[in-house]
């Protein structure tokens, strides 16, 4: 099973929201090379947006790989360059600037996610929704560790505390799941400016009942209306199934 096999299209959007002044995310569409990330940028004026934007323009080099082994691989090292980008950026300004990531790869019928801090990356599969990755935060720490409920967690002061990101020290710490594509199989990214407004099950209501770019934009304005406290950015890759869902002519598109 390959991509050509399992037509997909994929859209991404992002905004400042209603607050901030500026918008420190990024994020990357590549479905020819079967890459697409979000990163959430900190560290003070611009220094944010400079970070993730770092992620994003090394992470656009990749080309096309031979094998999703070697797309694997060329990610990392793309990473490793940004990583080292940001931190001489962050020791010429003085201050410690960072990125989140969350990322999808997909080749050869495979898909990996990889990510640092709290991006995610949800699939939804059978109608069900399900977050692929795992917070890299103190709250999510305290979770697993049975020390504060998911109740508490909801307005834990600390809750936005990340634990790792890109940039903040010279080895990145990244984790990564990996399986299978299915047909009919929907992959969302976000930023944490999406899920601090919009509940996992609105986000699958969205994505299933519109297309990838439809339902980044009603996300957006989801978003929007509801307050905008954070830059918000949201990717949706939506596989194709040859029946409901199927995407006619080209295999492949981008927002």
């Amino acid at each position: 099973m390959n991509n050509v096999a399992l037509p997909f299209e994929s859209f991404g959007v992002s905004h400042r929201g209603c607050v901030r002044e500026l918008n420190e995310d990024s994020y990357l569409v590549e479905p020819d090379t079967g890459l697409w990330v979000v990163a959430d940028g900190m560290g003070g004026h611009d220094a944010g947006e400079v970070a993730s934007a770092s992620i994003v323009d090394h992470l656009a080099t990749i080309g096309i790989a031979s094998s999703a082994p070697d797309l694997r691989a060329r990610f990392e090292d793309r990473l490793s360059r940004a990583n080292a980008e940001i931190r001489r950026i962050s020791q010429s300004r003085g201050v410690t600037i960072g990125s989140t990531v969350a990322a999808l790869l997909a080749m050869d019928g495979r898909f990996a996610c990889l990510w640092a801090g709290d991006s995610r990356v949800y699939l939804i599969r059978n109608g069900s929704i399900s977050q692929i990755s795992k917070d890299h935060t103190e709250v999510q720490e305290l979770l697993d560790k049975g020390m504060i409920s998911a109740a508490e967690a909801l307005a834990w002061p600390r809750r936005n505390v990340i634990t790792h990101a890109v940039g903040v020290s010279d080895e990145i710490v990244i984790d990564f799941q990996q399986g299978e594509i299915m047909p009919g199989d929907i992959f969302v990214l976000s930023t944490d400016g999406l899920t601090a407004h919009v509940t996992d099950a609105e986000i699958e209501a969205a994505a299933v009942s519109a297309t990838p770019q439809a339902a980044c934009e009603n996300l957006l304005q989801m978003v929007l209306a509801r307050g905008g406290t954070d830059n918000v950015t949201i990717v949706l890759v939506k596989i194709g199934d040859g029946r409901n869902g199927a995407y006619p002519g080209p295999s492949r598109a981008e927002g």
